[in-house]
């Protein structure tokens, strides 16, 4: 019976190491397997990680292209109200030569301002015998269209507009052909 003991727990033995194998290496499956998973996980907040960071990127780099392709519009914002009065001075008539000067010196100045405006992409909105575009003129005033002047023609302006680039700095405030 000894011997019979002996070989059943030597079976048993044997049945039990099988069974620890089995069961390391389901373990060892198991860790392989979290193990993957987990670098699944983190490569893919890496790629998303970098994805941000490149479209972080591109955005400054856009919002900087702005701000370099616009960085005169304060300033041609706060100029403009000196050019209206420029031109109004240069509107009004003199009889002496004393006014003609003064009348000269004003223009010169107001060409040095419209050529530093036009170096920084400034420019005056065209108005006259244009059509009325809402984005570029504001209407204050609408007259009956005359012969030979199409409806929804601007016919005079009352104060220039201005645009930076593609960027309405201000309106031109026009009197529409109706």
């Amino acid at each position: 019976m000894r011997r019979e003991v002996a070989r059943l727990d030597k079976d048993n033995q044997e049945e039990v190491k099988e069974e620890i194998q089995d069961q390391a290496e389901i373990v060892e499956e198991t860790e392989v397997d979290t193990l993957k998973n987990e670098l699944n996980e983190m490569e893919d907040k890496f790629l998303r990680a970098r994805a941000e960071i490149a479209n972080m990127s591109n955005r400054f780099k856009n919002e900087r292209e702005l701000l370099v392709r616009y960085r005169s519009q304060d300033l041609g914002k706060k100029i403009l109200p000196a050019m209206d009065n420029l031109e109004r001075a240069m509107a009004i008539e003199v009889d002496d030569e004393q006014g003609a000067s003064l009348k000269k010196g004003i223009s010169m100045v107001h060409e040095s301002l419209l050529h530093a405006l036009k170096e920084e992409g400034i420019e005056e909105i065209p108005a006259v015998g244009e059509p009325f575009d809402p984005n570029l003129h504001q209407a204050v005033q609408t007259v009956p269209a005359d012969e030979g002047v199409a409806s929804d023609t601007i016919v005079e302006v009352l104060q220039k507009g201005y645009k930076l680039q593609d960027r309405v700095l201000r309106a031109s405030m026009v009197v529409v052909a109706q």
